[in-house]
């Protein structure tokens, strides 16, 4: 039975259709590799939510059709492009849309054919294939559970929608079985990803059921940490809030891409048109110790001077704890793609660079309170020193910083452990144990 080789590009959702993808294929008996060099058949899983992701897709597909391999590309790129794509790169051997991964091994068996195979849905229906037992690439301390795809908001930068469809959640008695399988592997954390996940459950429940499914998986015994991402600002309600903040598996991290905060920004970008100052007041409020995660965009068409100032008076005086900045990038088939005025690319540059300086201080000045006190993490890895390298839970994985604790106490990846900070410097913190 040949071997099988994947690429993975993108988010961590799409990081999960890769291991989904791959454990089809262990069903059917084949073996798989991340060693692109030991196989002559590569899957590239591609993304295209920016167009620099794009490019780092591309970049893989040319550098294995070059290398002689047998390409199948999937995921976003395939997606967003459809026929396009297959004009472009007729050296590929396969293309599979988003909502058809769970077709892999159809394409493995009609690879000697001479046509290439095409699957790509011109309105795609992402449906979680439960029957697949995920082949995880990553597998360590913590792992992504997916509990939903597709998005029905139509934000004017974004793309997803057409490449993921609908909003479709997955039974709550399905992700809870996953968190078990996953517990039972050893993960100690569950991250709960999706395009948006306050919106778990309005299609198959008829109402948002976040809280729902917390509750539930907070009941399960071995995993010590839950952690939430993508929530949206406007379905983050008080009960919402209330049940993090009382369930003791949830992690005190609110990560909410707010985008922006000024009102004509919200407008431009359709996006909920809030009060964003009182929306973080009212997390703390029922959230005392919450570690607030969020992402902005720069540089959006429209954007006035006026409206950047704002947003850098707001991440000054809200001194969030973990930021992340984005230039605008115009994608076809967006509000904002004929927007006007577009914003120039030095502008952008600039208007990200004096974000991200901002934010850095107010990161480093939040750090230095720490010094002293004791925090709770995760343990990550042990370098070859002997240092412990681990995540507070103010720090999801990838995206956030780390703490480098000094310890002759042996402690193994996945321990949940409580420090005591003994220094700072803007992103990361130092630790005794």
């Amino acid at each position: 039975m040949k071997q099988i080789a994947l690429i993975n590009h993108g988010c961590a959702k799409n990081l999960v259709d890769s291991e989904l993808m791959l454990g089809k294929l262990v069903q059917e008996g084949y073996k798989i590799t991340l060693d692109d060099t030991k196989s002559d058949i590569v899957i590239v899983n591609t993304c295209s939510f920016i167009h620099d992701a794009e490019k780092e897709s591309v970049q893989s597909i040319f550098e294995m059709i070059k290398a002689g391999k047998k390409v199948i590309i999937t995921g976003c790129l395939a997606q967003k492009y459809k026929k396009e794509l297959q004009e472009l790169i007729p050296e590929a051997s396969a293309f599979l849309g988003t909502s058809e991964i769970d077709k892999i091994t159809d394409v493995i068996k009609n690879l000697n054919k001479n046509t290439s195979f095409y699957d790509v849905n011109d309105k795609p229906t992402y449906v979680y294939p439960e029957n697949i037992e995920r082949q995880q690439i990553t597998m360590g301390a913590s792992s992504y559970i997916k509990i939903a795809d597709g998005c029905d908001f139509q934000c004017g930068y974004c793309v997803i929608p057409q490449l993921r469809g609908a909003y479709r959640s997955r039974k709550i008695e399905n992700i809870v079985k996953e968190a078990k399988e996953l517990a039972n592997k050893g993960v100690n954390e569950i991250v709960l990803i999706a395009q948006d996940t306050t919106s778990y459950g309005k299609d198959i429940y008829k109402k948002p059921s976040l809280k729902e499914l917390l509750i539930e998986l907070n009941k399960i015994e071995n995993i010590s940490w839950i952690r939430i991402m993508y929530t949206y600002p406007s379905l983050l309600d008080d009960e919402l809030l209330k049940t993090i903040n009382k369930l003791n598996k949830v992690v005190k991290y609110i990560d909410i891409p707010l985008q922006h905060v000024s009102k004509h920004m919200l407008e431009l970008m359709a996006r909920p048109v809030l009060d964003n100052k009182e929306l973080i007041k009212r997390i703390r409020k029922y959230i005392p110790n919450a570690a607030i995660r969020t992402t902005f965009i720069v540089g959006y068409p429209g954007e006035t001077e006026e409206d950047f100032n704002e947003l850098c008076n707001f991440i000054t005086k809200m001194k969030l704890d973990r930021v992340g900045v984005f230039e605008f990038s115009r994608e076809k088939n967006t509000k904002a793609y004929s927007l006007k005025p577009q914003i120039p690319a030095k502008i952008k540059k600039q208007r990200r660079k004096k974000l991200m300086e901002l934010q850095q201080s107010v990161s480093k000045e939040i750090n230095n309170k720490l010094i002293g006190k004791k925090i709770d993490c995760i343990v990550e890895a042990i370098s070859q020193t002997g240092e412990v390298i681990a995540r507070t839970y103010k720090d999801a994985p990838e995206v956030d910083g780390l703490i480098y604790i000094d310890t002759t106490t042996p402690v193994t990846p996945g321990d949940i452990i409580t420090v005591k900070v003994t220094g700072a410097v803007e992103y990361d913190l130092i630790a005794k144990f």
